[in-house]
């Protein structure tokens, strides 16, 4: 008999499991037969996020060497090790004629490991490991791509689960894994009302969205726009109003860039809660400084901490050691490294480390002995708010201080002299570890989750850690440099009076904005309860999953942003409190999903590809029970018909693939033909 696995979603997740469904499928399948459908409205490999069909100017903010799909021996896997090529391996290797063949310019493909890629190329990437994936698994196994949604999932008797798509196909499934990525949102009532209020006067208001997926057609040539955010959702949106709108920028000789309008591009006005861009990521590689396990901020204190006090208060406990972490990683380097720039000894330093108040002027006093030029103390309250304190006399001397503050910020993270920040980089991906397995462990609670950590740890992550290509703030120099692009300020706040919107800072006294247009450069927060998609919205309102109650401690009000919640394995836990055993959850909109990105950095321990990993196994466990228990019933039948044989699923989807044992492709050869692009 037939088991059946139908995969909600086809994007990095999904593509990932494939993998690691094929890396053990010899172990525990037992050759019993399966039929795998994946569905998703768009291509499989990259999904809707990575998919090919968006502007090729849009870049990673990795760079190429930092992103693979495969486990390498860092990762400690249950399952079988099969290594593969990261992006930047792939690039130079198999992907260099298939980027040829799809006509991708060779100007956004990476030309060395250190460079950025294009969303494109990352799209073509992942639509290989998926076509590699597939090929990987047994003869025995099937897998059907379906370019539709799954509108729902309702149960069938024997442990079976009816999957409804959008095209009329229902396939009756053993096991449905759900991995739909990043789940669009409803605006909240405050934006609705300001969508609203705005359309009334003739203005427009756009909310927090995936900025790839912005309608943006009426905004108008040479009209002010304010765009409130200063992260990478403000660069793709600076990248789609200016050059992907026909200008181009020209190097100098000197290494600057110039820009030259083609006359369709709005003046942006951008400000934010700091008032200045994220940081650029690094600009070099220091081999010499691999990543070190934390010191301070260990899997063994929190355990201990929450042993003793049973719970992880994030101010009272998890921030005061992530601080003091930071500050051991930023002085340890720069005491090895860099000698000739400190006094005393690190053995010094590292006393002092441990038992100072880092807060105190004593320390700073102490450090300031040691560290002889500010320039190489670690600061983080003056990192994460380098504008606090300040007011600017008028929009002109706003615009040098930040030009002065990106030029510098550029020169900084392109030097190794300042390899100090490598190590402050790599101490926050390893204390970002510890935390996400605090949360996959329900060790810290809901509320601390949503604030403390998704907002305010992951906005400090993102500002230091994971900010544009350097190449996008000399541009965005550029730009203003050109006229198109103005700053506003931190503290920014944006009012609708009359029949425009105004924006002002606090540091810019006197200065007002007025603007038809009001973009929010930022992603959506997410919160599940808010989701748009029909699926979920469905398994919500008839019990079948489950969304975390959030409340802050003492406060009578929720606070937004639950998601959903799912066991160690991924399994749906229903509303009931009861969790279901073939219905899984992965991504992030579940609960406990931090630090699992949508792929990893090699030599990193991925959370994504050990958790991928586990639940693989888990996957192949129960096929392998259902084939050898599941009736002679047809798998996907046309329009809800039982009679209809599972061979009509072919004549209705071209998108089928069937691969006889004969006819089994080598694991590294594309499969033509077996799905639309």
């Amino acid at each position: 008999m037939t088991a059946t696995l139908v995969f909600v979603g086809a994007g990095p997740r999904t593509t990932s499991l494939l993998e690691r469904l094929a890396a053990s499928s010899d172990e525990l399948l037992g050759g019993r037969p399966v039929d795998i459908h994946v569905v998703d409205p768009y291509p499989p490999g990259g999904g809707r996020i990575w998919r090919r069909a968006q502007s090729p100017l849009l870049w990673m903010n990795s760079t190429a060497a930092d992103v693979t799909m495969y486990p390498d021996a860092s990762v400690q896997l249950a399952g079988p090790l099969v290594t593969g090529p990261s992006l930047a391996e792939w690039v130079g290797g198999p992907g260099a004629g298939i980027l040829t063949a799809e006509g991708v310019d060779p100007s956004a493909i990476p030309r060395s490991p250190a460079d950025f890629s294009s969303r494109e190329v990352q799209s073509a990437y992942l639509s290989w490991v998926f076509d590699r994936a597939v090929a990987a698994l047994p003869a025995t196994v099937s897998v059907t791509t379906h370019r539709a949604r799954v509108t729902a999932v309702d149960e069938l008797s024997g442990d079976r689960q009816r999957v409804s798509l959008s095209d009329g196909l229902v396939i009756a499934a053993d096991v449905v894994v759900q991995a739909q990525g990043y789940l669009d949102r409803t605006p909240t009532d405050e934006q609705a009302d300001l969508q609203a209020a705005a359309a009334s006067r003739g203005l427009r208001y756009v909310p927090p969205g995936y900025t790839a997926d912005l309608d943006l057609d009426d905004v108008r040539p040479g009209e002010a726009v304010v765009v409130r955010g200063f992260g990478l959702a403000f660069v793709d949106l600076m990248v789609l109003l200016a050059e992907h709108r026909g200008g181009r920028f020209a190097d100098g000789a000197d290494g600057s860039l110039t820009y030259h309008p083609s006359g369709a591009e709005p003046v942006l006005y951008v400000g934010s809660r700091r008032g200045v861009p994220y940081h650029a990521k690094l600009g070099y590689v220091d081999l010499g400084a691999p990543p070190t396990p934390p010191r301070y901020l260990t899997p063994r204190a929190v355990e201990q901490i929450f042993a003793a006090t049973g719970g992880l208060d994030y101010d009272r406990y998890l921030w005061p050691l992530l601080v003091r972490e930071l500050h051991h990683a930023h002085y340890a380097r720069l005491f090895r490294a860099h000698p000739d720039r400190v006094t005393g000894d690190w053995d010094a330093c590292e006393r002092l480390l441990a038992a100072a108040d880092l807060g105190s002027a004593a320390y700073a006093a102490a450090i300031g002995a040691l560290v002889p030029d500010p320039a190489d103390r670690f600061d983080l309250h003056a990192l994460d708010r380098p504008l606090a304190g300040e007011t600017f006399d008028g929009a002109e001397a706003l615009e040098q201080r930040l030009r002065r503050y990106i030029r510098a910020d550029l020169d900084r993270r392109a030097d190794p002299r300042h390899s100090a920040d490598l190590a402050v980089f790599n101490a926050l991906l390893s204390v970002y570890g510890v935390i996400g397995r605090a949360v996959a462990g329900g060790r810290i609670g809901a509320a601390d989750r949503i604030r403390r950590i998704e907002g305010d740890l992951h906005g400090l992550f993102s500002f230091i850690a994971s900010g544009p290509p350097p190449r996008r703030l000399a541009e965005l120099l550029a730009l203003n440099a050109a006229g198109l692009v103005r700053f506003l300020g931190p503290d920014l706040q944006v009012e609708l009076l009359d029949d425009r919107f105004v924006a002002h800072s606090p540091a810019v006294p006197g200065v007002r904005v007025p603007a038809r247009v009001f973009i929010e450069g930022r992603l959506p927060r997410p919160d599940v309860a808010s989701a748009t998609d029909p699926l979920i919205r469905s398994l919500l309102a008839a019990g079948q999953l489950a969304v975390e109650p959030v409340a802050a401690t003492g406060a009578a009000t929720p606070v937004a942003g639950g998601q959903l919640l799912a066991d160690g394995l991924g399994r749906a836990k229903r509303a009931d409190g009861t969790f279901h055993p073939r219905r899984f959850l992965l991504g992030p909109s579940v609960s406990g999903s931090l630090g699992s990105a949508g792929f990893s950095r090699p030599g990193y321990n991925s959370p994504f590809l050990r958790q991928n990993d586990a639940v693989a196994r888990h996957l192949l466990a129960l096929l392998r029970a259902a084939a050898g228990a599941t009736a002679a019933t047809p798998t996907a039948v046309a329009g809800g018909a039982p009679t209809d044989p599972p061979e009509r699923a072919a004549d209705i989807h071209p998108f089928r693939t069937r691969r006889p044992a004969a006819a089994r492709p080598h694991a590294h050869d594309r499969i033509e033909n077996r799905h639309a692009r």
